[in-house]
């Protein structure tokens, strides 16, 4: 028995909705138009097969009505859409509330980042290359970047940047008298004071003082040995140079120096070790991890010295690490960054671990 052709009867069958559509949209169609892409005449994008026409789905042609060859009583042919058809993860929307786009969802690290932002602005980078072991200390409301090692040549540099917080800007300081790295740095009376490092050679006990009213550096009184990685701090108007190493070895030396007398006395001594991290906390000297190359172990002790008594143990730091730096902010000290492994190499892998200890004195 032959089928009945679907136009006489006036209501397609299933299939003949997209074949019906494709049809017009060819005869309508002009010719320039010929290569236009619909959503009912592309069968590989929706998964629709011309050839066999009896395994498509109406919803296919979804912008298309499956209504027969007649025209409406407008006089006008109903063409099918060149809108994208929905896919089936995401339903169309209406134009009364289009869909946001992309931008407006930002995923989870982006939150993250926003977050951070909010707490506190990002800083312009340095002008510097990647740096290892440079120092850093804040002399009239800017910040004083100075020397270090090039991560990638091991390569010492004399460069001073500053940064300035209120404008947010870096320009170029007077440089050191010489390229240095792995040194320690205080203000003491409004100068600048570097202390030991080394140098593409060997290590230093130079100790070089930069005065900002004449812009010029001087040196003053050697560290008793050279060395390389001390702590330093100020304390009472004199300066406390604390442990160090050269190459294998580390030192537990604590050297006082006197600026008005431009010399050094000895202090009480510590464990030795190098690349600790100090401040002036709780009116006392605080020593915060460092490494012992001795016992290949980095640190997690946590020192007070006592003027009485000596060092003394503190609860250590949940993290123990070298390289860190000691900060005191809004009323305790912070422990930023540093290595949580032994020291390989001149470049040795950081970390973002800050861990803040309050000061246990009351009313200080």
């Amino acid at each position: 028995m032959q089928p009945q052709n679907p136009a006489r009867r006036g209501r397609p069958r299933p299939h003949a909705a997209a074949r019906s559509c494709s049809a017009r949209a060819e005869s309508t169609s002009p010719p320039a138009a010929a290569n236009r892409t619909s959503a009912c005449n592309r069968p590989r994008a929706t998964g629709v097969s011309l050839a066999s026409p009896r395994r498509a789905s109406p919803s296919r042609c979804s912008p298309c009505s499956p209504a027969p060859r007649r025209r409406r009583p407008g006089g006008r042919r109903r063409r099918c859409s060149t809108r994208e058809p929905p896919t089936p993860s995401s339903p169309p929307t209406t134009p009364s509330t289009p869909s946001p786009a992309p931008a407006a969802t930002a995923p989870p690290s982006r939150r993250s980042s926003a977050s951070t932002a909010s707490a506190g602005r990002s800083t312009p980078r340095s002008p510097a290359p990647g740096l290892n072991a440079p120092a850093a200390v804040a002399l009239d409301g800017r910040i004083h970047l100075i020397g270090g090692f090039d991560t990638t040549t091991n390569i010492p540099r004399a460069d001073v940047d500053l940064y300035d917080p209120r404008t947010r800007t870096w320009s170029a300081g007077v440089p050191l008298p010489a390229p240095r790295g792995g040194h320690a740095a205080v203000v003491l009376d409004g100068r600048i004071h570097v202390l030991g490092g080394g140098n593409a050679r060997s290590t230093l006990a130079d100790h070089d003082v930069y005065d900002p009213a004449s812009r010029t550096w001087s040196a003053r009184a050697p560290l008793p040995r050279a060395e390389g990685s001390p702590a330093a701090v100020v304390l009472d108007g004199k300066l406390l140079a604390i442990g160090g190493r050269s190459g294998d070895q580390d030192f537990g030396a604590v050297d006082i120096f006197d600026p008005a007398a431009d010399a050094w006395t000895v202090g009480p001594p510590v464990e030795p070790r190098g690349t600790a991290g100090a401040a002036v906390f709780c009116g006392a000297i605080h020593l915060f991890g460092g490494e012992s190359q001795a016992r290949r172990q980095v640190l997690a002790d946590v020192l007070r010295l006592d003027p009485h008594a000596g060092w003394q143990p503190l609860a250590p730091l949940p993290t123990a690490r070298n390289f860190a730096r000691a900060v005191v902010f809004r009323g305790a000290v912070h422990v930023v960054g540093g290595s949580l492994d032994a020291q390989v190499s001149h470049a040795p892998a950081g970390s973002a671990v800050v861990e803040a200890l309050a000061c246990p004195i009351r009313g200080t």
